[in-house]
C-alpha cells in the first residue's frame, strides 16, 4: 500500500476544504457573529496540517492502484469530515465534538439529520458552512479533487469507480478529469438556475444560495428552523422541481444540454424513477384526501410530490409535519418509509438503494419465477435493450442483501439503548439512506440532538457507509484487501 501517496492526494483534498472556509470566515466577519472565532481557529488549522502533509508528500507520482483508490476515497471522506467539523466544535454551540463530527458527516455525505434545536438561530456563517459542505458532498469530494486539482499526476478512474459503484459509471469523456470537469459545470448550472428562481420567487440571496446548495446535494440543510413548511407555494415548486432533476442520472442531464433531450425517455432507469414519483403522488395524494388529512385535493396533491420526491431523492425537506399523518393517514406513513429504501437513480446526488438496483432486483426476481415454470428456457435479464452480466446480478443482489443486514443491525442497537421501534427503524433508514429527517423522536420538526453518543456514531458509521454505498468501506475490514 503506498501511503505517501495516499495521504498525498487526501492533504490535497483538505486543504481545498479549508480554503473554503475564507467565505463563511468573512461572513461572520462581516456579520460580527460569534463564530468568527471558530473559523479563524478551523480555517489555518486545517491549512497547516494539510499543507504540510502535501509538501511532505507531493514528489510522490507513482500510479493509484485498485486498492488504494478504495482506500483513499475512505479516509478522503473520514478526514473531511473530521475538518468540516472543526468550525462546528469551536463554535462551542453544538454541545461537544461528537455533535460537531455527526453534523459535518450529516453535511458531507448529504444526508441532513441534524442536532440543532434551533436551526435559524444559528449564525448565518454556520448556515453557509453547513450548506457548502453538503454541495461539495452531493456530487461528491473526489470527483471535485479530480476536476480542479490535476496537478495530483495521479490516474483518477480507480477513484472515480470507488466514488461512484452503482451498477453502471459511464464516463462522458474518455479522461475521468474531463467526465468530472464537465459533471461538475451540470452541476453549478443547475445550481444556479435554482438559487436565481428561489431569489425571484421571493427568498433573499443568502436563503436562495443556502437551498440551492442543499437542494442539488439532495442534502436538506436548509437555513430555517421548519425547512420549508411556512414558504409560499412558489419556492415549494421550485425546490420540488430540482429535487426531481437531483435525483436524475447528471449524464442524462448533460446529455439534453447538449441538444439530447429524447435521452430522458430512451433511458429505461429514467422511466421506472418517473413512474414512481408519478404513482407515489397519486396513491400519496389520494390517501391524504380520503382521509381529510387536507381538505381539497390540490392541497394533498401539493403536500404529496414535495414529500415523495423529498424521500425518494433523500433530500429530507419538509413542506409539512408527516409525523402528524401517523394519526390521521397511518398508510401514507407507510409509504413516505418505504420511499426511504428507493432513492434516485445511478449517477445521481441522490442516496438511498437506487433506482436502478431495485429495478434489476426486480427483473431478477421475475426471471426466476419464469425459470421455474420452463426450467430450460434461456432468459436473460436487458436493461437498455442490453444484456445484464451475472456479475452484475449478483453484485445487485448482495449490495441489497448487506444494505437490509446492516440496517436491521443497526436498528437492534438502537433498540437496546431504549429507543422505541418507530425511532429506531426511521433513524437508521434516514442515516444509511442518507435522507435526514425520521419518524418518532426524530421526525420532521425534531432532531438528532437527544440520542446517546454512542448511538450517534452508530448513525454517522450508517451515513458513511450509504453515502459510499457500502462495499467502499466494508472492503477496508476484509483481511485478504491488505495483503499483497
Amino acid at each position: 500500500m503506498n501511503w505517501i501517496l495516499v495521504i498525498k492526494i487526501i492533504a490535497s483534498l483538505n486543504a481545498v476544504l479549508g480554503a473554503t472556509m475564507l467565505v463563511p470566515l468573512l461572513i461572520a466577519l462581516y456579520d460580527q457573529s460569534g463564530d468568527i472565532t471558530a473559523f479563524a481557529i478551523a480555517l489555518p488549522l486545517t491549512l497547516l496540517v494539510n499543507g504540510l502533509a502535501y509538501l511532505l508528500t507531493r514528489k510522490e507520482e507513482s500510479d493509484l492502484s485498485h486498492r488504494e483508490g478504495f482506500l483513499t476515497v475512505t479516509l478522503a471522506w473520514v478526514s473531511a469530515c473530521f475538518f468540516s467539523s472543526l468550525p462546528f466544535y469551536f463554535a462551542g454551540t453544538f454541545g461537544g465534538f461528537t455533535n460537531a463530527y455527526f453534523e459535518a458527516v450529516s453535511g458531507l455525505t448529504t444526508t441532513g439529520s441534524t442536532i440543532l434545536t434551533d436551526v435559524g438561530s444559528m449564525p448565518r456563517a454556520t448556515l453557509f458552512w453547513r450548506s457548502i459542505i453538503q454541495w461539495y458532498g452531493g456530487m461528491g469530494i473526489i470527483v471535485l479533487s479530480l476536476a480542479v486539482l490535476p496537478l495530483l499526476g495521479v490516474g483518477g478512474m480507480q477513484i472515480f469507480k470507488a466514488e461512484v459503484p452503482g451498477p453502471t459509471a459511464d464516463k462522458i469523456q474518455p479522461r475521468v478529469r474531463d467526465t468530472a470537469l464537465l459533471l461538475w459545470k451540470v452541476y453549478l448550472l443547475l445550481t444556479v438556475m435554482e438559487c436565481l428562481l428561489l431569489w425571484a420567487g421571493g427568498f433573499n440571496l443568502f436563503d436562495s444560495i443556502c437551498h440551492s446548495f442543499t437542494t442539488l446535494a439532495t442534502g436538506g440543510f436548509g437555513t430555517r428552523s421548519d425547512s420549508l413548511m411556512s414558504v409560499g407555494p412558489v419556492i415549494e415548486m421550485t425546490v420540488t422541481l430540482f429535487m426531481f432533476l437531483a435525483g436524475v442520472n447528471f449524464t442524462l442531464h448533460y446529455l439534453a444540454l447538449t441538444g439530447r433531450a429524447r435521452a430522458y425517455l430512451k433511458d429505461g432507469e429514467f422511466r421506472v424513477y418517473l413512474s414512481i414519483v408519478v404513482l407515489g403522488t397519486l396513491v400519496l395524494a389520494l390517501i391524504l384526501r380520503v382521509t381529510e388529512t387536507y381538505n381539497d385535493i390540490f392541497t394533498a396533491l401539493r403536500y404529496a410530490v414535495f414529500q415523495t420526491l423529498a424521500l425518494v431523492t433523500t433530500t429530507g425537506y419538509n413542506s409539512a409535519d408527516f409525523k402528524l399523518w401517523e394519526v390521521t393517514a397511518p398508510l401514507a406513513t407507510m409509504i413516505l418509509f418505504l420511499f426511504m429504501f428507493t432513492g434516485g437513480m445511478a449517477g445521481s446526488t441522490a442516496g438511498g438503494i437506487k433506482v436502478v438496483r431495485i429495478w434489476l432486483l426486480l427483473k431478477h426476481g421475475y426471471r426466476e419465477l419464469f425459470r421455474l415454470i420452463h426450467p430450460r428456457a434461456v432468459r436473460h435479464v436487458k436493461v437498455g435493450g442490453k444484456v445484464v452480466g451475472e456479475n452484475v446480478l449478483d453484485a445487485v443482489v448482495g449490495f441489497i442483501v448487506l444494505y437490509m443486514l446492516l440496517f436491521v443491525i443497526a436498528t437492534m442497537i438502537l433498540s437496546l439503548y431504549g429507543h422505541d421501534f418507530v425511532t429506531s427503524v426511521s433513524a437508521v433508514a434516514s442515516c444509511i439512506g442518507n435522507i435526514g429527517p425520521g419518524l418518532g423522536t426524530v421526525g420532521p420538526v425534531s432532531n438528532f440532538n437527544h440520542l446517546q453518543d454512542v448511538v450517534k456514531w452508530v448513525l454517522v458509521f450508517c451515513m458513511v457507509l450509504g453515502r459510499l454505498e457500502i462495499y467502499t468501506v466494508l472492503l477496508l475490514l476484509v483481511p485478504e484487501f491488505w495483503k499483497k
